[in-house]
């Protein structure tokens, strides 16, 4: 076979794998817009829905629930915004599922098995922490905001005058949506910490030892993220402080069973061994020895050949 004929049989998978995406992509984007489309024609009641933690914030402190347009083209944009939203929502089991078409022939069997559970907790616990935040999260966070409020005081003796300035919400309806909708991405991403660590300790990337180790590490970035993704509100941040530590600790004992199912899986092959407590501890060791074909005894500390 000459060097032509083999550089255009190396080739033709790669286009192969090209013209897959390409269809996956295109599939993805078609299902993208026809709900964008649908949300674009529903966008009023979801506005209603999204703006229901501030109406019963107002309603509780005895004002009128309403929002205003500051720029002309502010309505237009606010349809658009929920439009994305709504169809990048509606659309994500199609596209997910598009994605898995296109990995999952590459992948084997037992890899297929492994990572399936997780591509239908993700979409689950997103959602988990949407809610989270907006039947939880956003009525403090709006309680707090609207407790700057204050009327002002007016004296009748002579001419009227102001002794004190009056403080009332006017918001922006385009402002609002940003400020909820950043709430419910932040928490739906936060709850994907189980999800991303478990799926590491499954590849054996992270480990329940060394994810304790971190602890202190994890205080101190979850602080951080709270400071960036909140508001300055001292209890929203405490919320989502104790939330994120908590999925810290879920991932800590999700990664320890995972480890615990690949050790028993080891022994029942007869691939673990309790000679060495350090090598016990971490599985990637087993799976080394495994693969490198080499056993520990407890007469010779080197490596033996199984073979």
């Amino acid at each position: 076979m000459s060097d032509t004929d083999e550089m255009e049989a190396s080739s033709a998978p790669l286009i192969e794998h090209l013209a897959e995406l390409r269809t996956r992509l295109i599939y993805s984007v078609l299902a993208f817009i026809v709900a964008m489309v649908i949300c674009f024609t529903v966008w009023n009641p979801v506005f209603n829905f999204l703006t229901q933690p501030l109406c019963e914030a107002q309603s509780a402190a005895g004002d009128d629930c309403g929002l205003i347009l500051i720029k002309l083209q502010e309505g237009f944009f606010l349809a658009v915004s929920i439009s994305l939203l709504g169809g990048l929502v509606l659309s994500f089991p199609i596209i997910s599922y598009q994605m898995w078409r296109f990995v999952a022939p590459g992948l084997y069997k037992n890899e297929k098995s492994a990572f399936l559970p997780f591509l239908f907790a993700s979409p689950v616990m997103f959602f988990l922490g949407a809610a989270f935040a907006f039947y939880v999260v956003t009525p403090l966070a709006f309680d707090f905001f609207l407790g700057f409020q204050q009327d002002g005081t007016l004296t009748s003796d002579g001419d009227i005058t102001n002794t004190t300035a009056g403080v009332a919400f006017q918001g922006s309806a385009q402002e609002y949506l940003k400020l909820t909708i950043k709430f419910i991405v932040a928490f739906g991403l936060c709850f994907q910490l189980p999800v991303l660590l478990t799926l590491m300790g499954k590849a054996g990337l992270v480990s329940s030892k060394g994810l304790r180790s971190m602890r202190k590490y994890a205080v101190v970035g979850i602080l951080v993220l709270a400071a960036l993704v909140t508001p300055p509100d001292v209890i929203t941040q405490v919320i989502l402080f104790v939330v994120v530590y908590g999925l810290y600790e879920i991932s800590i004992q999700l990664v320890k069973r995972v480890e615990k199912q690949r050790k028993e899986k080891l022994q029942a092959e007869g691939l673990w061994f309790e000679d060495d407590e350090e090598e016990a501890d971490d599985p990637l060791i087993a799976e080394f020895d495994e693969e490198d074909g080499t056993v520990k005894t407890d007469d010779d500390p080197g490596a033996v050949n199984k073979d």
